[in-house]
Parts: C-alpha cells; sequence; structure tokens
C-alpha cells in the first residue's frame, strides 16, 4: 500500500512539471536612435549637418539649439529620419532632443556634441546692399567673401532670396571670393526684398567655416531708368513711364580709351559731394594731369566715370569734351543726385566702348544665358515670395 502512494505522488509531481507553458511570441524591439554627429563629438564638421534616424519606430520629436538658437530641420516622409535644413554653427556646442515611438513604446534620447571652430576671420563675409538700404530696381545682391571659396555649389544653395513680388533671378560668380545675384529683368518697382544668407557652417575652403547666418532686407523703391544718348548730348531720366528731366550733357571727349565714356547698362554704385578726382597714371606736372573736387558726383562704373556737376554749360548740350564722365550743370547735377539711389539703371548708347560686366556693377551686359553659366548650380529659379506677415504686408506699398 504504501509503495503505490509513492507512485501516485511521483506521477502528480510529474504531471505538475510538464503542466508549464512559456511566451512564445516574439519579442518587440524598442526603437533604435541614431544621432551624428555621435554624441560626445567634440569636432563634428558643421557642414555635414545634423541627422537623426530611428529603426524599429517612428520620430515624434526632434528638438536641436545651438547656443540657445533652435535649429530647423525637417522629416522624411516616414518619419524615420530627420535633417537640420542647413549646416551648424561652428566651434560651439549643439543639443538634440530626441522622441521615437513603435509598438514597444516611446523612448526619448538626449546628446550633447560640439562644432569644429572655423579659422578666424576667414569666414567673414560683406554683402551688399546694406540692411534697411533703399534702392533702385537694379540692384544686385553682391556677396564678397574673405577667403576664396572653394565649394561654389555649398555657398549658392545656402543663399536665400525672398521677394513680395517673385521674379526669376540666379547667382554668378566673379572671381574665387564674389558670388552676385542678378534677376532676370529688372525688379518690379516698390517691394521688400530679403537675403538670407545661411552661412553659418558652410565649409567655404578646407578648415574654414561661416561664421555666421545674414539676414539682410532692403527695399526696391520707384522705377528710375536714365538714358543717356552721347550722340544727342542729352540724358532723360523716367520715373515709371514718365519723363521727369531732360539734360543737356557732355560726355567724354573720346581722344583715347580712357577718355572714352562706356556705352551699355550703368548702375547707380554710389555717391558723394564732393568726390575728389585725380586723372589716373599722371602726377603733378604731367599734360592732362588734374586734382579737383567735384560737386554733386553719382558714380557708375569703377572705371571713375560719374555723372556730376561741371560749369560747362557751352558744351553740355552739344559737343562731348569731358575726360569720360557724364558731366551736367550745377543745377542738374544737384537734381539727379538727390533723386539717384544705388541700383538706378543708367543706359548710356553712342560710343565705341563697351562697359566690361565687371566694371562696378556691370552686371546687366551679360545675357541671361551668359548669366546663367557662370552658377556653380547652373540652374535658376524664382526668388521665393515672402511669407511672412510682417513682410507680405509691403505687397501693397
Amino acid at each position: 500500500m504504501m509503495r503505490l502512494v509513492t507512485l501516485f505522488a511521483v506521477a502528480v509531481l510529474g504531471c505538475g512539471c510538464t503542466s508549464v507553458t512559456t511566451d512564445a511570441r516574439p519579442r518587440i524591439p524598442a526603437p533604435a536612435v541614431t544621432i551624428s554627429p555621435s554624441p560626445g563629438e567634440f569636432r563634428a564638421r558643421p557642414d555635414q549637418g545634423l541627422v537623426v534616424q530611428v529603426r524599429d519606430g517612428t520620430l515624434a520629436a526632434v528638438t536641436a539649439f545651438a547656443e540657445g538658437k533652435r535649429i530647423p530641420g525637417e522629416f522624411d516622409d516616414s518619419r524615420t529620419n530627420w535633417r537640420s535644413t542647413w549646416t551648424l554653427p561652428p566651434g560651439v556646442e549643439h543639443v538634440v532632443n530626441v522622441t521615437a515611438t513603435g509598438d514597444a513604446g516611446p523612448v526619448r534620447e538626449a546628446a550633447r556634441f560640439r562644432t569644429l571652430p572655423t579659422s578666424g576671420s576667414a569666414g567673414d563675409v560683406a554683402i551688399s546692399p546694406l540692411p534697411g538700404q533703399v534702392t533702385g530696381v537694379g540692384m544686385p545682391i553682391v556677396v564678397t567673401f574673405a577667403t576664396p571659396v572653394t565649394d561654389r555649389a555649398a555657398v549658392e544653395r545656402a543663399l536665400e532670396v525672398k521677394a513680395a513680388k517673385p521674379v526669376e533671378g540666379a547667382w554668378r560668380w566673379f572671381g574665387p571670393s564674389q558670388v552676385v545675384y542678378r534677376t532676370r529683368r529688372f525688379w518690379p518697382a516698390r517691394q521688400k526684398i530679403v537675403l538670407i544668407a545661411h552661412l553659418a557652417g558652410v565649409r567655404i575652403a578646407p578648415g574654414v567655416y561661416g561664421s555666421a547666418d545674414r539676414t539682410v532686407p532692403f527695399t526696391v523703391s520707384r522705377k528710375q531708368i536714365s538714358t543717356v544718348d552721347t550722340l544727342a548730348h542729352r540724358m532723360v531720366v523716367r520715373r515709371g513711364d514718365e519723363v521727369v528731366r531732360s539734360i543737356p550733357v557732355s560726355a567724354g571727349r573720346g581722344t583715347s580709351w580712357e577718355y572714352t565714356t562706356t556705352s551699355g547698362v550703368h548702375l547707380v554704385i554710389d555717391k558723394g559731394n564732393p568726390v575728389r578726382m585725380v586723372s589716373p597714371g599722371r602726377v603733378q606736372g604731367e599734360p592732362g594731369y588734374y586734382d579737383k573736387l567735384i560737386s554733386y558726383a553719382v558714380r557708375i562704373s569703377d572705371s571713375g566715370e560719374y555723372v556730376h556737376a561741371f560749369n560747362n554749360i557751352s558744351a553740355q548740350g552739344r559737343q562731348n569734351v569731358s575726360h569720360g564722365c557724364v558731366n551736367v550743370s550745377p543745377a542738374d547735377a544737384a537734381w539727379f543726385y538727390a533723386h539717384s539711389l544705388p541700383g538706378d539703371p543708367v543706359l548710356i548708347t553712342g560710343t565705341n566702348r563697351e562697359l566690361e560686366p565687371e566694371n562696378g556693377w556691370g552686371f546687366w551686359q551679360l545675357s541671361w544665358s551668359q548669366w546663367r553659366a557662370g552658377s556653380a548650380l547652373h540652374a535658376t529659379k524664382p526668388v521665393n515670395s515672402l511669407i511672412t506677415p510682417r513682410l507680405s504686408r509691403v505687397s501693397d506699398m
């Protein structure tokens, strides 16, 4: 009897062991987040930007800051990839916070890294026009770098132009350090333009990165175009379609190349009252030497051409006797000086010397196809319309 009880107990114990079940469902992986540059990196290349990726989930939120300033970025369609819109500021700490979701639940990641510094002031730029400047309809945007640019396409991609009245435009390089934006036709009058140069972190040359972003708003004013006919000895100034001034002039005498006024589409560059003018290539005592202070001088090229005052009434409207400038009476010069803005077109005809495209702002001397050929991206695109409420209202001006 005792033996049977023992066997029964063993049997019961055996049944107890085989009745245990296990969960055969596959383990659900948690979302795996990857941040590049790597967390803790202290010499990250700013031109590579910031990339956040997730596996086994989607990105719910990504926020990134550089010295307290938010880094903009975009998700891809699947929300498994987030990339910064622009390059990163050089030489600063970045903070990244990521939230990812998946079947296993949410995952949160945080990281810090530091970008490489730029090489001193080599990444600095000079931009024309100046912020807030009021210009004419021919105004170019000129960006000049402190060092030669090796990756021109990267620089062009970083330069964003917005306008209240969108038009077609393109960048063109003039030498290794200067890139210029010009529209296909003159700007539509009376509107606000904004250049946003996303240059912080752009690789300009080996070891040289753009030091900071720049925002340059400026206003295109009324449409004023002046036409100088050197054969008829007259300048006609039009505001819109209306003639507002007809001015007798005396242009370059044409006895030598330097004394010949250049024909072509000039732009007003700057002006001064007075401006000191010294004969080029001559010293005091030589024939043709002069050193004078000239009133109401409006500069239209880099080869010494101005529209300026000169008390030469007997020649103005009758013959060309100047050293290459367009001189007018003091009263007409004062009027033209007061009503001229940088970027106002001055069209000169009638001479056998053409304005060179690189002479001052002779950019309109190039055809549109020639202009586009000087772009590193070889493409044109319309200027973005202004979308912020503060700027969109300027279209009503």
